[in-house]
């Protein structure tokens, strides 16, 4: 093929490819819709956890492991099945004295201490269970948070109501502006569950029963929505 016939044919498979006119790409209104329900929680979390000290670190591992044991024979007492409760945090650490007149720090002792994380599948057995874990020696609890097991189906009506309310909102600017919804070009989802209630419950072993309030955790959705707009009839 000559030179200019070459030309003339990758200028045609260009102008092919161009868009077409500004005018022919279709306007949409984009708009962002919200909705958010709120369920009462149904599963706990909490950490529990048991420190000993001693002169030696056997002692103090001995010790450590003989009250954990009693925590553990506790919350299987208490219905809580083996799956869920688990070790998360296990430490042997020895600990320092103060020598006034060299200025060493000798070690004077030494501190085992070992933390459960244990699931609650029944709320309103929280504050029982905290009690059992205090009367059977832990003497630090705290991490306790609460979540709603079957959120997936609650933020399902929430994208229905949130889809919703995006489409609202275009009607208005449509009318507002004398043009109609087309179809849908696009949709986007943003957000997450946020849970309502997270804390730390004092670590002191507690004289009257403990106060636990799950509250309610609330679930939100946020969706951006395109549509295609023609102009009003």
């Amino acid at each position: 093929m000559k030179k200019p016939a070459l030309l003339a044919a990758v200028l045609a498979t260009s102008l092919l490819a161009m868009p077409a006119h500004a005018d022919d790409f279709p306007s949409a209104i984009s708009v962002s819709g919200e909705a958010s329900v709120s369920a009462a929680p149904d599963l706990a979390q909490i950490d529990a956890g048991v420190a000993s000290d001693a002169k030696t670190a056997k002692e103090a591992s001995d010790a450590n492991n003989a009250a954990m044991g009693k925590v553990l024979l506790a919350l299987k007492s208490a219905g809580i099945a083996e799956k869920d409760y688990q070790t998360s945090r296990l430490s042997l650490q020895p600990q320092y004295g103060q020598n006034k007149s060299t200025g060493a720090s000798p070690v004077v002792g030494f501190r085992a201490s070992n933390r459960v994380t244990v699931k609650i599948r029944d709320v309103t057995k929280v504050a029982g269970i905290i009690d059992t874990l205090v009367s059977a020696g832990a003497n630090d609890i705290g991490n306790i948070s609460f979540e709603v097991t079957q959120a997936s189906k609650l933020l399902d009506d929430a994208r229905e109501q949130a889809v919703a309310d995006a489409r609202r909102k275009a009607e208005i600017y449509a009318k507002t502006t004398g043009v109609t919804l087309g179809a849908p070009l696009s949709v986007t989802e943003g957000g997450a569950p946020v849970p309502l209630f997270k804390g730390r419950m004092a670590t002191a072993p507690m004289a009257a029963p403990a106060a636990v309030a799950p509250g309610e955790e609330t679930l939100s959705v946020t969706v951006n929505v395109s549509w295609a707009i023609k102009q009003g009839q």
